[in-house]
This record gives structure tokens, C-alpha cells and sequence, in this order.
């Protein structure tokens, strides 16, 4: 059993071993439409991120995971916005944007300079926080840094260390030459066409519904190749499970299962060990679901969400 929540982290590790160039992309695979996000006009431009905003209230910070775009959360910001202020990222280099300074090595501690930035000077005090997949990891890597920043924290299908689940025990210095090894093999994509086969492979280990896959697939179409190999290397060369008990915003762990693998038992005994440390933990999970369960039980997940923010 383990064997296939190896097989679904890896390839949410990797999104991106075949990646498309953005030109070419959109004759290559066709991704289902996403709910409308009703956003303001003015979108903040900074160095490694954008941010877009929508409705009025208490804030909330949305960020999405490894070459996804702000899409990704488009089914939760039209309830969210009609009770809080929703500020939701897109990594530069995803969903088709410029790469800008995110084709220079430090891209995670670079979002995590430009949301704390976007926090003191939004003046957003101790704003929520949700962040999948990636996103995750620097959503950690903010109330780390800047602990002020954070009043509590979503975490969506991410690990403190992704790096136990290629092998368990090790340590970064022994992962990083085949995270080096995948980056590489990830980079030299850039500007290739793609292969619908491999990248529709990749969208099924992510994603259960078959609209979910077609969607998964598309936004791996947009992302620019490089920004998303230097991005997976700096994610499986992170260790934060040494912060994890200093981490004192309550963390809500939201993390899906499927009898296909990873069954309840198996997920349970994986999240409840990755975050055994963490002071303040909510641990919610999400069955009929693979790593995007926003896509694949948008009900359950919203009621998720409401739940966490109201907590």
C-alpha cells in the first residue's frame, strides 16, 4: 500500500518530468474551464509572485502547489469572498506567466520574502493562511520566518520533508544528487513539445475524476519547465521537520485517501507521524481523493475550508 502514496508523492514532486512550452502548449492538451474567480481589477506584480484579490473581510492567503496556478482554488474563492478579503497567489513561471526572478535558484525563500511583504504592507495583521502541495511547504517556511505573519495555518496534501517519502531516514545531503539529477532532466524540457501520454500519466496519479486529470494536465502544460525544476529541487532539498515543534500557529492538515492507495490507514499513520511535532494540529481527511482534493471533492474540501476559518 505504501508503494502507491510513494508513487502519487513522487509525481507531485516531479509534476513536471515532461513539461510543455507555453506556445505550444494549448494544442497539445485542452484543460476543463475553471469556476470564474471574480477578482479586482489590479493585480500586485512582485519579484517570484502575483497576487490578485477578491471580497472584503478578515484575509486570507491562498497559494497554490508545484506548476499549478491560481486556478487551482477558483471552486473556493467566489464562497470565500463573500466573507473575507481573499488574496490568492500565482507563482511567477506558472500558469503561463513571466518567470521573472524565479529562474535564479532560491525561489521558496523568495515567495516567502515577497508574502511577507504582501502581509506587512497590505497591513493584513495575522491573516489565514493555505497553501497545497508546495505551497504548503512555503506556507510553513512563512510562519517559520516570520511567525507574526501567520494566525493560522491550511496545510493541503504537503509533508515538512518530502524527501522521507523517496527514502525513508534520509538525510537532504543524501537526496540532493537525484533531486539535482531530476532537475536537470526537468529543465532540459523547456521549450519541447509535449508528450499527452506521459503528462496525462502524471494529471492520473494526482487527480481521480477524469475532469480533474484533463484540468491537472492542462496547467502542467503552462508552466515554465525551468522555474518548475528549480522549484522541485528546492522542495525535496527542504527539511523543516526540525521547526516543525517552534511552529506556534495552529496547523490544520487537510490530506485525501482512496482505496486505490493510499488507503485511511496508511495516510493516516504517514500525516499523523509527518506532524507529531507541531504543537497546534487539526488533522482532516478527505476519502475518494487523490493530492488535488479540492478538484477531485470540492464539497468536502469547502466544508474543510469554512471549518478551518471559523475554528
Amino acid at each position: 500500500m505504501i508503494s502507491h502514496l510513494k508513487a502519487r508523492l513522487v509525481a507531485t514532486a516531479v509534476t513536471l518530468l515532461i513539461v510543455l512550452d507555453p506556445g505550444a502548449s494549448d494544442a497539445q492538451v485542452a484543460p476543463v474551464p475553471a469556476p470564474a474567480m471574480r477578482v479586482d481589477a489590479v493585480e500586485t506584480q512582485m519579484a517570484h509572485i502575483s497576487v490578485q484579490t477578491a471580497g472584503k473581510g478578515a484575509p486570507v492567503i491562498l497559494i497554490p502547489g508545484l506548476s499549478s496556478p491560481r486556478a487551482v482554488w477558483a471552486g473556493v474563492v467566489p464562497a470565500l469572498a463573500k466573507s473575507h478579503r481573499v488574496y490568492i497567489v500565482q507563482v511567477n513561471g506558472f500558469g503561463g506567466d513571466d518567470p521573472r526572478a524565479n529562474l535564479a535558484p532560491g525561489i521558496l525563500d523568495g515567495i516567502v520574502a515577497d508574502l511577507h511583504t504582501l502581509v506587512i504592507g497590505s497591513k493584513l495583521g495575522t491573516p489565514a493562511v493555505v497553501g497545497h502541495s508546495m505551497g504548503g511547504l512555503v506556507a510553513l517556511m512563512l510562519a517559520k520566518a516570520h511567525s507574526a505573519d501567520v494566525g493560522k495555518l491550511m496545510i493541503v496534501d504537503s509533508l515538512p520533508y518530502i524527501g522521507e517519502i523517496f527514502a525513508p531516514g534520509a538525510t537532504v545531503a543524501a537526496l540532493e544528487p537525484q533531486a539535482k539529477a531530476m532537475r536537470g532532466g526537468m529543465a532540459a524540457a523547456y521549450g519541447q513539445p509535449a508528450n499527452p501520454v506521459v503528462t496525462g500519466a502524471m494529471a492520473a496519479r494526482m487527480a481521480l475524476k477524469p475532469t480533474s486529470r484533463t484540468t491537472v494536465a492542462g496547467w502542467m502544460a503552462k508552466a515554465d519547465a525551468r522555474v518548475s525544476a528549480q522549484a522541485m529541487y528546492e522542495d525535496m532539498t527542504t527539511d523543516l521537520r526540525p521547526a516543525m515543534a517552534s511552529i506556534a500557529a495552529p496547523i490544520t492538515l487537510v490530506y485525501p485517501w482512496n482505496v486505490a492507495g493510499p488507503t485511511k490507514p496508511v495516510a493516516d499513520a504517514l500525516y499523523r507521524k509527518a506532524y507529531a511535532s507541531a504543537p497546534h494540529m487539526t488533522y482532516v481527511d478527505i476519502g475518494d481523493a487523490a493530492h488535488f482534493v479540492m478538484l477531485d471533492q470540492p464539497a468536502a474540501f469547502q466544508a474543510a475550508l469554512d471549518d478551518f476559518l471559523q475554528r
